[in-house]
């Protein structure tokens, strides 16, 4: 297993190349961490290739393993088989266009200039494609990457529950968009204010700030596991819900990460079980319980505190305010009932791109005409359309799905958690809690890996994943706020 540990390690040190350059590296250091990047993918890859692994794999007896013995040995093999089938020069490739896609798309999302964006896109793709067509063996190429983000996930699967989800998500906004509109903030709140401020929500929501820090980044994101977790925010002058429920969200991710068995740290099954395991966790903690009536009373006390009187009237208004349905374009702004369908644009579309169907150089046009299909409204510049999302000059395809699988998840552990905690509501008016992330901790974020990802969330919740729960909660949430 040290072997195991060290190629565990040097994966947390790649990872910290890429927070060092979404956070504090020079922009003029663009193309040395390109390399650094390609350098460092190249060594994790002849590490995870190496063939003692097979040999050592042939010679253990999976008999006499308890059950984390098994799950290290599952997901070692898995890894080990889904490496050998990756060239050293295809990793290494893809690492180094990534890093310069992605500086590429920043470049281009400032200056609301796709044309600037899709060759580095179109290369991106391909390589991602020689990808896939060597894991999937003949497979469809779309499952191939998802498998990488929600192992055991098929997209006609997802395909199916999203076309559940969709009619009633349509016809709820529907009603909600008929009726008047709920007040919204109104003045500017300062960035000392908003930073102060995520600080004591990050540490209400349970991140251990000795082994975590909080920064700024374009695109808010959470790095690393065990005792070092880092996470990003974004201040917005006019918008604070933005900043502080980025900061729950990735809290969420964090905290999954944090409170893993410290028995598995730099283990395959150290880290979180899958990328909507991990969405799950956020979404709960930045919706159910952040956006609840009962804790938006005690945040709307510690809005005033620190802003004063920024012109909501009351506690009432407030939950008003947070939860208000409104046209959009940016899907880490959406609210909580046209969120996912802002997902499921991105997941047709990238299975379009992956599939062939769908030129990079048209996916500017194809997104705009799917818009307005799906919200009613034209986007207006490509940073608020295409260029919004840091995903795929990142080349995760396959990644976007699990956001909504992440909130369907979400709504079957609320509805357990409920159940486990009956005054929860009470608690959370307090700003109390640590009931409801004691019941996540022991049930679900405490096993880390140790479990398939529905495996898990159907032990967490007591039932298989469905999309029933989620709709349940988000009709009787917005019937009431809206009086339909």
């Amino acid at each position: 297993m040290q072997f195991q540990r060290e190629t565990e390690a040097l994966g947390q040190v790649a990872g910290r190349l890429s927070w060092d350059q979404e956070t504090m590296m020079p922009r003029g250091s663009a193309d040395q961490r390109s390399d650094e990047r390609a350098a460092m993918e190249t060594v994790l890859h002849q590490r995870r290739t190496d063939p003692r692994i097979a040999q050592w794999l042939s010679h253990i007896d999976e008999s006499e393993l308890d059950e984390a013995g098994r799950a290290q040995l599952r997901l070692i093999r898995r890894d080990y088989d889904r490496s050998a089938k990756i060239p050293a020069d295809l990793a290494a490739a893809i690492a180094r266009t990534v890093s310069r896609g992605h500086v590429i798309w920043a470049e281009a999302r400032a200056n609301d200039d796709f044309a600037a964006f899709a060759p580095v896109l179109a290369e991106i793709l391909d390589l991602r494609r020689q990808e896939a067509q060597a894991l999937a063996g003949g497979g469809d190429l779309y499952d191939a990457l998802l498998d990488s983000y929600e192992p055991g996930a098929k997209g006609a699967d997802l395909d199916a529950m999203f076309g559940a989800l969709r009619p009633r998500l349509v016809a709820l906004r529907e009603a909600v968009l008929d009726k008047p509109q709920l007040p919204g903030l109104t003045q500017s709140f300062d960035e000392d204010g908003q930073m102060a401020l995520t600080h004591v929500l990050a540490k209400t929501f349970g991140y251990d700030m000795t082994r975590g820090r909080v920064d700024k980044a374009v695109h808010p994101f959470s790095s690393g596991s065990g005792d070092d977790v880092r996470i990003t925010t974004r201040t917005v002058p006019l918008d604070p819900f933005n900043c502080l429920y980025s900061t729950i969200h990735e809290v969420g991710h964090a905290t999954y990460e944090q409170n893993v068995n410290a028995a598995y740290r730099l283990t395959p099954v150290g880290h979180g079980a899958s990328m909507g395991v991990h969405e799950s966790q956020s979404r709960i903690y930045e919706n159910q319980l952040g956006r609840s009536r009962a804790f938006t009373g005690w945040l709307y006390g510690q809005m005033r505190d620190t802003f004063g009187d920024f012109g909501i009237a009351d506690e009432d208004a407030f939950y008003g305010a947070v939860n208000r349905v409104k046209n959009g374009y940016i899907r880490t702004e959406a609210d909580e009932l046209q969120y996912n369908l802002h997902v499921l644009l991105r997941f047709d579309l990238e299975r379009a791109l992956v599939s062939g169907d769908l030129a990079p150089a048209d996916l500017e046009s194809a997104w705009n005409d799917r818009f307005a299909a799906d919200f009613g409204f034209a986007v207006d510049k490509a940073s608020n359309g295409v260029l919004q999302d840091v995903h795929w000059s990142a080349g995760l395809f396959g990644y976007f799905p699990t956001y909504t699988l992440g909130n369907v998840y979400a709504g079957c552990l609320y509805q357990a958690l409920r159940k486990a905690v009956p005054d929860l509501d009470a608690q959370l008016g307090q700003g109390d809690t640590s009931q409801a992330l004691a019941w996540l901790r022991s049930n679900l974020q405490c096993h880390g890996g140790l479990r398939s990802p529905r495996d898990l969330i159907a032990d967490a919740a007591g039932m298989s994943p469905s999309e029933e729960p989620l709709l349940d909660y988000l009709e009787d949430k917005f019937s009431s706020l809206y009086d339909l």
